[in-house]
């Protein structure tokens, strides 16, 4: 048999065999393109579900006067009943602890209640969890061989027994604080677009439903509170207790002032669109300072990525050739003098 020529090649690979792979992963990605545009779906659809939801609890809340139908509206589960017995028996489990950590599951958009005991259980179980991993891979095994009383040891083993501790409250934190950062944002359009619809006559739980599905898509965060905030003003019996929720929910200053705004208005009949105007004024003027502090921090922050990294790749451009000169002159000073 006659051997076939192989095809060109470039830095050893073979440029057909090359380009077919690439074709391939071309078509996948148009064919996946082509899926994702069709089967597009809505991203407001599972919140707006889950606010459903939540308005046929607080109908039936005020509906239904039931202990058992009530007793339905905080989703207990198996799993947690278990947890909170286990941790009752070992009276490490107080109301206020609960009531924190309820609080923080609110910051982080987490809606059930319930989860606070599977939190404050986690920060109960994980430290022994890492604890033991910890003995396993330091001690028995000494898997990084750092010798026996070495300060490493302790060093790693406190901070995976710490780690274990305050890993649920660090990342519940920091889903707060992404969130806070995203309502914070779009709270000054928000506050605009209450004001036109309260001139337009609209309703204050009309203006914020209004407001939810205008800035649903760009702000979910806090199209999802203002259309929460919304349903409790149509069922709540105070609507001073929607706004206060909402200030609960939200870790945010701005939030408890606009809260703070809406009871006046409700209390004492003042013009609610004059007050909002001030306050998006306000909160526009803050936001700004926000940008323009950013902005004067800019040269101390690039000041030291400029002196590691931009400043030592100059000077080997710069000083270079003439180092490379003066290296050839001293190493061949006649081939240098004739030069």
């Amino acid at each position: 048999m006659l051997d076939q020529p192989a095809g060109p090649t470039l830095l050893g690979f073979d440029v057909i065999l090359v380009g077919s792979i690439l074709a391939g992963l071309a078509a996948f990605a148009v064919i996946l393109a082509i899926y994702a545009a069709v089967t597009i779906k809505d991203p407001m659809a599972k919140r707006v579900k889950a606010l459903e939801e939540r308005r046929d609890e607080l109908k039936a809340g005020i509906v239904t006067g039931g202990s058992r139908k009530r007793a339905s509206l905080v989703r207990r589960t198996d799993t947690t009943d278990k947890v909170k017995d286990s941790l009752g028996k070992l009276n490490v489990l107080e109301q206020s602890q609960i009531e924190a950590v309820q609080q923080k599951l609110a910051h982080a958009g987490i809606r059930n209640k319930e989860l606070a005991v599977i939190v404050i259980g986690l920060r109960a179980i994980l430290p022994i969890i890492f604890g033991l991993i910890g003995f396993f891979l330091f001690y028995w095994i000494d898997y990084f061989a750092w010798g026996d009383g070495s300060m490493k040891k302790v060093m790693a083993f406190g901070a995976l027994v710490f780690l274990g501790y305050k890993g649920p409250e660090i990342y519940l934190s920091n889903l707060a604080k992404k969130r806070t950062l995203e309502i914070q944002k779009g709270l000054p359009d928000a506050l605009d677009l209450l004001v036109i619809c309260a001139e337009a006559g609209l309703t204050v739980d009309a203006a914020f439903n209004r407001v939810a599905k205008e800035l649903g898509r760009a702000y979910p965060e806090l199209g999802d509170e203002f259309a929460l905030t919304a349903i409790e003003l149509s069922f709540l019996n105070e609507r001073k207790m929607a706004f206060n929720n909402l200030a609960y929910r939200v870790n945010l200053e701005a939030v408890k002032g606009v809260v703070t705004t809406m009871v006046q208005t409700e209390r004492y009949g003042t013009p609610l669109a004059s007050a909002l105007r001030v306050l998006s004024a306000e909160f526009r003027n803050e936001r700004m300072m926000r940008a323009e502090e950013k902005a004067a921090r800019l040269p101390a922050i690039m000041t030291i990525p400029l002196i590691m990294f931009i400043l030592p790749v100059l000077f080997i451009v710069i000083l270079g050739p003439a180092a490379c000169s003066i290296s050839d002159a001293l190493v061949n000073p006649e081939g240098g003098a004739l030069g």
